[in-house]
C-alpha cells in the first residue's frame, strides 16, 4: 500500500485530467502519484503537478480522501507558474515502464458524468462543488 496525492485543477469550466489507455481500455485519472518517504500530501500534490503537466500549483483544500490500497488525496488547485503539458516525470521519459498512452488534458467538468474518470466519486464531486461553487 502507498498513500498518494493528486490535484483537481478547474479553469474555464474544465478540469485537467489524464488520459489513459491503457490494455485497450480508455480511462481518465487526476494527475497526481505515489507519496515519497517523509512527504507531507500537498508537498506530493506540487512535486506532480511539475512532474506530470510542466506547472507550479498553489495547493488549496483537500475535497476528498479516497481509501484504496492506501489513501489518495485530492486537493483542490491553482496553476500559478509553469507551461502546462511540459511534463517530464518518469511517466514520458522511462520506457521501461509500459504505461502506454499518457496524456494531460483539458476536459469540460460538464462531460465528466459521461466518461470514465476513476475514481467516480471524486469525479462526480468535482462535478458538484463546480455547480455549488461556480469554481
Amino acid at each position: 500500500m502507498r498513500d498518494r496525492s493528486s490535484l483537481v485543477l478547474i479553469e474555464n469550466k474544465q478540469v485537467v485530467l489524464i488520459q489513459r489507455i491503457r490494455d485497450g481500455s480508455v480511462y481518465y485519472v487526476f494527475p497526481g502519484g505515489g507519496m515519497e518517504n517523509g512527504e507531507t500530501p500537498e508537498a506530493a500534490a506540487k512535486r506532480e503537478a511539475f512532474e506530470e503537466l510542466g506547472v507550479e500549483v498553489k495547493v488549496n483544500e483537500c475535497i476528498s480522501e479516497v481509501k484504496f490500497n492506501g489513501t489518495q488525496y485530492f486537493f483542490l488547485s491553482q496553476i500559478i507558474a509553469g507551461t502546462f503539458g511540459t511534463g517530464k516525470g518518469e511517466e514520458y521519459t522511462d520506457e521501461n515502464r509500459d504505461r502506454e498512452t499518457y496524456l494531460p488534458m483539458w476536459v469540460d467538468i460538464e462531460s465528466l458524468s459521461s466518461i470514465d474518470v476513476r475514481p467516480n466519486e471524486v469525479a462526480l464531486k468535482v462535478q458538484s462543488l463546480f455547480n455549488y461553487r461556480g469554481l
